[in-house]
C-alpha cells in the first residue's frame, strides 16, 4: 500500500509539473480551452466534495462563483491582487456559512429549490443595488493578469482542491459526512453534530468556488449580474460531476473534460438551443449512468473480477 501511495504521489507531482509547464505549447485557442477545463475541474470537484458524501444536490454554485467574480469587477482596480481574493473569499466564506446554518436542516427537494433561489436572490439584490446605487448595470475589470497567470492560479486551486478533498475524505469528518448521506437519523443518534458537519464542509466548498469565479472575472472585459450569476453554470457543473462520478475524489474529472469539449462545440454551433440541449444531455445523464462514469467502471471490473474467480 505504501508504495502504492508513493508511486501515485510521484505520478501526481509529474503531472501537476507537466501541467504547469503546458501554456508554453498551446496557442490562444489552446489556452482558453484548458483554462475552461481548469476551472470546471475547480467547481465540480468542490461541489462533490460537499454533495458526494452528503448527498445534498445544490444549485448555489453560481451564487459563490459570481461573489468572487464581482467581487474582482468592485476591487480589482483599488487593491494589490492578493487582498482581492483574500476580501472575495472573506465574503463568500460568510455567505455560505450564513446560509448553511439557516439552511442545511432542509433536505431533498426543498434543498435543491432553496440553493437555487439562493443564487436567483443574490443576482437580484446585485442588479438593485447596481440601478439604484451606482446608476449602472454592469462593471468593466481592468487588472493586470494575464492568461498565463490565470490559468497557473486556476491549475494552483484545482491542486488544492484535490488535496483538501484527499484530507477531508481520511478524517473524522469525512467519515461523519459518509454516515449522514446513509442515514442522517442514525448520525444523529451515534452523537454526530449533523449541522455543523454539513456547514463545514458546505463553506469549505464554497469557498474553492468564490476563488474560482475571482480568478476568472479577468477573463471578462465587462461583467453585469447576467453574466456573472448565469443560472446555467450550475446546472453545468451538476451534470459534469454527475456524468463522472461523485463518489471517488477523480470522478468529476472524467465528466470535466468531455462536456467542456461538448459545450464548447454547442455553444458554437447552437448559442440559441444550448439551454435546451443541457437539459437533454442532464436526463440523458441521470437515467442511462446515474453511478456516473467511475461508477460504471467499477461495476465492470468487479464483473471481471467475479468472471476471472469461477473455476
Amino acid at each position: 500500500m505504501n508504495a502504492k501511495f508513493a508511486l501515485a504521489v510521484i505520478a501526481a507531482a509529474v503531472g501537476l509539473g507537466l501541467l504547469v509547464l503546458l501554456p508554453r505549447w498551446l496557442d490562444g485557442y489552446g489556452l482558453s480551452l484548458a483554462i475552461g477545463i481548469l476551472n470546471y475541474t475547480v467547481l465540480a470537484t468542490a461541489w462533490a466534495l460537499f454533495s458526494g458524501p452528503t448527498r445534498y444536490v445544490s444549485l448555489a454554485t453560481v451564487a459563490f462563483f459570481g461573489i468572487g467574480a464581482y467581487s474582482v469587477a468592485v476591487l480589482g482596480e483599488l487593491l494589490p491582487w492578493s487582498l482581492v481574493l483574500l476580501i472575495a473569499l472573506g465574503i463568500g466564506l460568510c455567505v455560505a456559512l450564513l446560509v448553511g446554518l439557516a439552511t442545511l436542516r432542509l433536505s431533498g427537494v426543498y434543498f435543491v429549490i432553496f440553493t437555487f433561489g439562493l443564487a436567483e436572490l443574490i443576482r437580484q439584490l446585485v442588479t438593485w443595488f447596481e440601478v439604484n446605487k451606482t446608476r449602472t448595470l454592469g462593471r468593466y475589470v481592468f487588472v493586470d493578469i494575464t492568461t498565463e497567470q490565470i490559468y497557473w492560479q486556476l491549475l494552483a486551486l484545482a491542486a488544492l482542491v484535490f488535496l483538501a478533498g484527499f484530507l477531508i475524505r481520511r478524517s473524522r469528518l469525512g467519515l461523519a459526512l459518509r454516515v449522514i448521506g446513509d442515514d442522517e437519523t442514525v448520525a444523529r443518534h451515534v452523537g454526530i453534530n449533523t449541522t455543523w458537519a454539513k456547514v463545514l464542509l458546505f463553506a469549505f466548498s464554497a469557498s474553492f468556488m468564490t476563488l474560482a469565479g475571482a480568478v476568472m472575472a479577468p477573463r471578462w472585459t465587462y461583467i453585469d449580474p447576467a453574466i456573472a450569476f448565469n443560472p446555467v453554470l450550475s446546472f453545468q457543473v451538476l451534470i459534469m460531476a454527475l456524468l463522472g462520478g461523485v463518489h471517488r475524489l477523480y470522478g468529476p474529472l472524467f465528466g470535466v473534460i468531455p462536456l467542456t469539449l461538448l459545450f464548447e462545440y454547442l455553444l458554437a454551433r447552437f448559442p440559441n438551443h444550448f439551454s435546451i440541449l443541457i437539459g437533454l444531455a442532464f436526463m440523458l445523464i441521470v437515467y442511462a449512468i446515474p453511478q456516473g462514469v467511475v461508477g460504471l467502471l467499477e461495476s465492470l471490473r468487479q464483473r471481471l473480477n467475479k468472471q476471472g474467480d469461477r473455476p
